[in-house]
């Protein structure tokens, strides 16, 4: 008995991403598939239509009629395939590709993906009870992984199509990446393989890419404000992260990268009005939530406001004018915004004005040109909205700038194609890509946060909260997690019930974040009298040492005055006991000795001082000495007397 496909499908992912590592182009990382089949099935004739259905059924993935076409086409050069009346037959042994130890490998990495998956889930609203529900969560993950902005795109998805597939299966697949993250490198790294294969699955749905030029040299990417927004890190981490990375691998690739003006100054107006809601409970938005969490202030986004231009410079994207109305290469606005409607719900009709005008920038810039490729298409606007490239798309197809190469493509799209071009070179996209969606899949959805208000605002109106409870529930940082913990994103699982347990799930973390509060000043209390003690015990070590040190010096330099005076006695008593020099020069020092003698007596008598007494003296100037010598160097002033 065979395998479900989705098991199929993710094994087929990782080993696809085996064959990438050997090298090759994007084509000839599905002949060993095909060789297999050819190998296995020996069906004749060899037909497309035939040796797709055997590739759905053994390895779970949907290639297009025209891929398997030009693989057959490319195999015949080399092995006995020969084409007669149109259809290719066997004329021989065709080399064994070897897959299927990779396979049992990649089934293993697979298998225990999805056995963590579904231990992830246990206490989730909605367990997954067994492998094959687990694989297919995650395929319906990876699913949201294409890039459909191309005109020679054939199929969304390599991925066959997956029956039952809802948003919290998305969800918890996120939330389950999230934690491999943090706890589980090796069975994260497993699941990175699985996308890098399917990120090479979009190139093999797109054979044309195989063909293009290896650079973006002749390309300029409008950003558009939202992944400016991402790119300023007022989304969080990895939002950023994957935009810096995207950014990066475009510009090694020779493209420009740019803004508009107008997304410019649409950005500095999107910073303002965040800035006014961070201390409003009604505020919210992606870049307010965001700024709860990480304790950004008002200050803050305005200080940041006051940057944007120096921000834009450093990293490395241009502001470019706004291109002017030029009636002849214009589009037809009210039919764009049509289309618009369909795709995309605006809350602010602001926001759809500056869409339809970089879209009409785009056809503006492109003027006198067609083409068919997205290496030449002069100027592309990249947007994290996939509905608004999905509009474009759509409204392109009328249009000879962008039938073949949209005037929109998503972030990711892009991304997919940079990573294809040079992966050695852009190792970090996939992994950032996939944190970042990650990340996002974890945001509630406009239609489920508006009608978590509503409950919150039945409940205070009910007395089953209070106003300080309602106020918490509309602007605590753990409610937007909370809500997706209990409800997996689904508008049907939210009830007042869940909103109470959010209250008690916000309210246990308030108290558990006083009650560490105060554990940590307590502890950083003790530490800091250990550390007060410590240091008393270091200082006093370092007193004893210099101390010592310092007794020690003084009281050789005092035996030296006092041996040198003993000296000078004993010299005295041998000029007084009559010993005479014939040398002038020894006569002469005998005279000072004997003088400064009969002074240092004199001295004694009038002050009655004794050798002892210098000796004492001595002593004690040269340690005070000593001490603020030494403790001007060392830089202390250590009480050492």
């Amino acid at each position: 008995m065979s395998m479900p496909i989705s098991t199929e499908t993710l094994t087929s992912l990782a080993m696809l991403k085996v064959h990438i590592d050997q090298g090759g182009n994007y084509l000839d990382y599905l002949h060993p598939f095909i060789l297999h089949v050819l190998i296995e099935k020996k069906p004749d004739p060899v037909e497309d239509t035939i040796v797709r259905r055997f590739i759905r059924d053994d390895f779970g993935l949907e290639i297009p009629d025209r891929v398997i076409q030009l693989v057959l086409k490319r195999l015949a050069r080399k092995h006995p395939l020969e084409k007669e009346h149109g259809v290719y037959r066997i004329k021989g042994e065709l080399p064994d590709p070897r897959i299927m130890p990779q396979k049992q490998e990649a089934i293993r990495h697979i298998k225990g993906v999805a056995s963590g998956l579904i231990n992830f889930s246990k206490n989730a609203i909605k367990p997954i009870k067994n492998q094959d529900e687990a694989m297919t969560a995650i395929c319906a993950f990876l699913t949201r992984f294409n890039i459909p902005c191309l005109r020679a795109y054939l199929r969304d998805t390599a991925i066959p199509t997956i029956k039952d597939q809802h948003h919290p299966q998305i969800v918890l697949v996120s939330k389950y990446i999230l934690a491999l993250q943090d706890k589980e490198p090796k069975q994260f790294n497993s699941f990175l393989i699985v996308l890098k294969g399917h990120m090479l699955a979009n190139a093999l749905l797109c054979p044309d890419l195989d063909n293009a030029p290896k650079t973006y040299k002749e390309v300029t990417f409008y950003l558009d404000t939202p992944l400016l927004v991402q790119r300023l890190g007022l989304e969080g981490k990895p939002k950023q992260k994957a935009i810096i990375n995207l950014i990066d691998s475009l510009l090694r690739l020779g493209a420009t990268v740019a803004t508009f003006a107008h997304s410019r100054d649409e950005l500095e107006r999107v910073i303002t009005i965040s800035a006014s809601y961070i201390e409003d409970p009604e505020g919210r938005g992606d870049i307010v939530l965001e700024a709860r969490r990480q304790d950004t202030t008002k200050s803050d986004l305005l200080f940041l406001k006051g940057q944007i231009d120096d921000r834009l410079a450093d990293y490395r994207i241009n502001v470019i004018e706004t291109p002017k109305y030029i009636e002849k290469f214009q589009i037809d606005e009210t039919a764009f915004e049509e289309v618009l409607a369909d795709e995309i719900r605006y809350f602010n009709p602001r926001a759809k004005e500056y869409d339809i005008n970089s879209v009409r920038s785009i056809y503006a810039l492109r003027k006198n040109t067609s083409p068919s490729i997205i290496e030449r298409a002069k100027a592309v606007l990249v947007t994290s909205n996939a509905g608004f490239s999905q509009a474009a798309f759509r409204y392109g197809k009328k249009k000879e700038a962008s039938r073949e190469v949209s005037s929109v493509i998503t972030d990711f799209s892009l991304a997919n194609m940079a990573w294809l071009k040079a992966p050695l070179d852009a190792q970090d996209i996939p992994k950032t890509e996939l944190l970042a969606f990650s990340y996002a899949a974890l945001q509630p959805s406009g239609k489920l946060f508006e009608k978590y208000l509503l409950e919150i605002e039945k409940l205070e109106e009910k007395g089953g909260i209070s106003s300080r409870d309602h106020q918490l529930l509309r602007s605590h940082g753990l409610v937007q997690d909370e809500l997706m913990n209990l409800t997996l994103g689904e508008e049907e699982a939210l009830t007042g019930k869940t909103v109470t347990e959010i209250l008690d799930r916000v309210k246990g973390e308030i108290r558990k974040e006083e009650g560490d509060k105060y554990r940590k000043e307590k502890s950083a209390h003790e530490n800091t009298r250990e550390l007060l003690a410590e240091e008393r015990e270091k200082k006093e070590k370092i007193r004893k040492w210099l101390h010592e040190n310092c007794k020690k010096g003084s009281s050789l330099c005092a035996w030296f005055v006092s041996i040198s005076i003993s000296i000078l006695l004993l010299a005295i008593l041998v000029i007084g006991i009559g010993i005479r020099s014939n040398n002038p020069l020894s006569g002469w020092l005998l005279l000072i000795i004997s003088g400064t003698l009969i002074f240092c007596s004199l001295v004694s008598f009038i002050f009655g001082t004794s050798v002892k007494d210098i000796h004492r003296k001595v002593e004690k100037h040269c340690f005070t000495w000593c001490i603020k010598r030494t403790t001007n160097e060392i830089g202390s002033d250590l009480d050492v007397s």
